[in-house]
C-alpha cells in the first residue's frame, strides 16, 4: 500500500465517510485543503446520500478525476478526458471489487457483503493513484 492509500483508509477509520477518505487523502495532490474536499464530498457517502447508490470511494475517486483534468472553464469544456480517467478509476474498481453501488457491495439485499469499505477505499485510492498521479 502507499502511504495515500494509507491515509485514505485512516481518514475513514477518524470518521470520514468513503468519498471523504479518498478525495481528502489526495489534498497535497490537487492544491485543495482538506476542509475542502471534506465538505465536496460528504453528501456522496453510503452511495449518495445513504442511498446505497454508487459507492462513495469511487466518488471521491470521482471528485479528484475533475480536480486533476477539468480547466475548470465553461470556456474550455475538458470533460471528454474527466471522463475518460474517471471511466478507468470505474473499470479497475469494478475489476477489483466485483461491483459499483454501496448496496450491493455491502449485500443489502443478499445478506453476503462482496467486500468491505476499507477495501474499497484501498481499491479506490490506488485506482486514483495510478490513473490520475502516476
Amino acid at each position: 500500500m502507499s502511504t495515500y492509500t494509507d491515509r485514505a483508509v485512516e481518514n475513514h477509520h477518524k470518521g470520514c465517510n468513503c468519498a471523504q477518505a479518498v478525495a481528502c487523502a489526495f489534498s497535497d495532490k490537487v492544491g485543495y485543503d482538506e476542509e475542502t474536499l471534506f465538505k465536496m464530498a460528504e453528501g456522496f457517502g453510503a452511495g449518495m446520500g445513504n442511498r446505497k447508490c454508487a459507492c462513495g470511494a469511487i466518488s471521491g475517486a470521482i471528485i479528484l478525476a475533475g480536480l486533476v483534468s477539468s480547466s475548470g472553464s465553461v470556456e474550455n469544456v475538458t470533460k471528454r478526458n474527466t471522463y475518460k480517467l474517471s471511466a478507468q478509476i470505474v473499470d479497475m474498481f469494478e475489476e477489483n471489487c466485483k461491483a459499483l453501488t454501496c448496496g450491493e457491495i455491502k449485500g443489502i439485499e443478499t445478506g453476503t457483503p462482496i467486500v468491505s469499505c476499507d477495501e474499497c477505499i484501498r481499491v479506490a485510492a490506488e485506482a486514483a493513484e495510478k490513473i490520475l498521479f502516476n
